[in-house]
């Protein structure tokens, strides 16, 4: 049975421009002491669990002349030693290194001509540590009825679950004449669907964003009317197809103390710290900030509920909705940029019914990157005047994960940039500790190392004003 993209992940794929590959990824780190996380070992481990995930053994096939959404297929030549590849840094590898790795690969789009996702298992790196870095295209990964592979790969326990063997046999690839023998039928019964259909695959930009928005919620159209053009900002440019990538880590429980000495949410100091980075980020380039500077991110953040949570399901995952905030940057008081950023947040938590994202990974058992994935889809739907940045936050588990038997001690997510943005900001939280992924582009953007330092520094703002 031929199953066509849906219209949001047909228009992921035909977006898609070599400066804003849509993908987004997951880079996992481990304490491999005694290689045991080996290829051999992750390459079993990845034939034995992706049946779990059977969208990963399929490819995209266009039908001719853009008639019709293009349909997933089975990929009849699978080859899983095509997308578990092998690296390896110049021992002892440093992180410097190994985030150099992780912005060429990011910086790369999948084959289309093969399923649309790659996983690398990077050795050399010091201190007995091994990464795997994940990244599916955003097509790929839907929240509905696809998860990201890293969701059937980590395992809650150092002894991997046994699973039947997966007899898995490709159905026959359907032939030209079929294909477009039902999307002309299609254009016939539904034919404002086949225009816009026509349109995306011409990349009618507007039309393909408008389309994303009719699926993204009732909470977006409030957004999206009520938004006025984000201010001005060296955040805002013409980005080039290379990228770096930066990291920062802090402790879980500093987030903790802060909301409950001020009565606010962790996703509230999250982002004011976030607020700090960004206000020393733009001092130290000379930017003018004034007591009035703002930035405006896009917060991917909730679940639209039509009725309460007994409603949580497949339809109401469909919807995460997202909120407009005005980071307070010209604000230099840390204390003050919290309080000021727990209002914005709190006006919007009572707009509408929402479920948090930790109620979604309790309930639904999502993994942190199919969250971010669901995130920057919503991102996408959005008129990019309307936002300076995105910042994702997705909730991950708070005990330990394994792959193949190895402790993973680190997890940053990879999140995508989209056009005129030079810099997309991915936190998690996993084990006890906050984990920012910062991808940006590589011109627009190169001190984004100096970025990530800064917030830390930003946290301790607020840590000493707690003292």
């Amino acid at each position: 049975m031929v199953r066509k993209l849906s219209n949001m992940d047909a228009s992921f794929y035909y977006m898609e421009e070599s400066t804003t590959p849509m993908h987004v990824g997951t880079l996992a780190i481990f304490q491999n002491s005694d290689d045991e996380l080996d290829y051999d070992s992750l390459l079993n481990l990845v034939e034995q669990r992706i049946g779990l995930v059977p969208q990963y053994r399929q490819k995209v096939r266009e039908v001719a002349r853009g008639l019709g959404r293009p349909v997933w297929v089975d990929d009849a030549d699978f080859d899983i030693t095509y997308h578990v590849r092998r690296s390896a840094l110049p021992r002892p590898g440093d992180d410097e290194q190994l985030h150099d790795l992780i912005a060429r690969l990011i910086s790369r789009p999948l084959d289309r001509s093969r399923p649309l996702w790659e996983m690398y298992l990077v050795e050399g790196l010091s201190n007995g540590r091994a990464a795997i870095f994940i990244k599916s295209h955003e097509s790929l990964v839907d929240g509905i009825d696809n998860m990201e592979i890293g969701q059937v790969i980590f395992d809650r326990k150092p002894k991997p679950a046994e699973l039947a063997d997966d007899l898995w046999m490709p159905e026959r690839e359907p032939g030209d004449v079929r294909l477009l023998a039902g999307a002309v039928m299609d254009l016939v019964s539904r034919p404002r669907d086949g225009v816009q259909t026509l349109r995306m695959a011409t990349k009618d930009v507007s039309a393909t964003v408008g389309r994303v928005a009719q699926g993204a919620g009732k909470l977006m159209s409030i957004a999206w009317s009520a938004a006025s053009n984000a201010p001005t900002s060296p955040l805002n440019v013409t980005i080039s197809r290379n990228r770096r990538f930066a990291v920062a880590s802090c402790s879980l429980d500093d987030f903790r103390r802060i909301r409950a000495r001020y009565g606010c949410t962790v996703n509230d100091v999250v982002l004011s710290v976030v607020t700090g980075a960004l206000r020393n980020w733009l001092v130290s380039r000379g930017e003018p900030v004034s007591a009035s500077t703002t930035v405006r991110a896009l917060v991917p953040m909730a679940v639209y509920l039509e009725g309460g949570l007994e409603s949580i399901g497949p339809d109401a995952r469909r919807n995460v909705s997202s909120f407009l905030i005005d980071l307070p940057v010209g604000e230099p008081n840390p204390v003050v940029r919290l309080s000021q950023v727990a209002h914005a947040t709190e006006v919007h938590a009572h707009s509408g019914h929402s479920v948090d994202a930790g109620t979604l990974v309790q309930l639904s058992g999502f993994a942190p990157a199919t969250l971010h994935a669901m995130g920057a889809r919503v991102a996408t739907s959005f008129p990019q005047r309307v936002f300076n940045l995105i910042v994702t936050n997705a909730p991950g588990p708070q005990s330990p994960l394994y792959s193949a038997g190895v402790r993973m001690t680190e997890m940053f997510p990879v999140p995508p940039l989209v056009k005129n943005q030079a810099l997309s900001i991915g936190v998690t939280s996993y084990n006890g500790r906050i984990y920012f992924g910062l991808n940006a582009d590589r011109g627009a953007m190169s001190d984004v190392d100096i970025f990530a330092a800064m917030l830390n520094e930003s946290l301790d703002e607020l840590r000493e004003a707690c003292s």
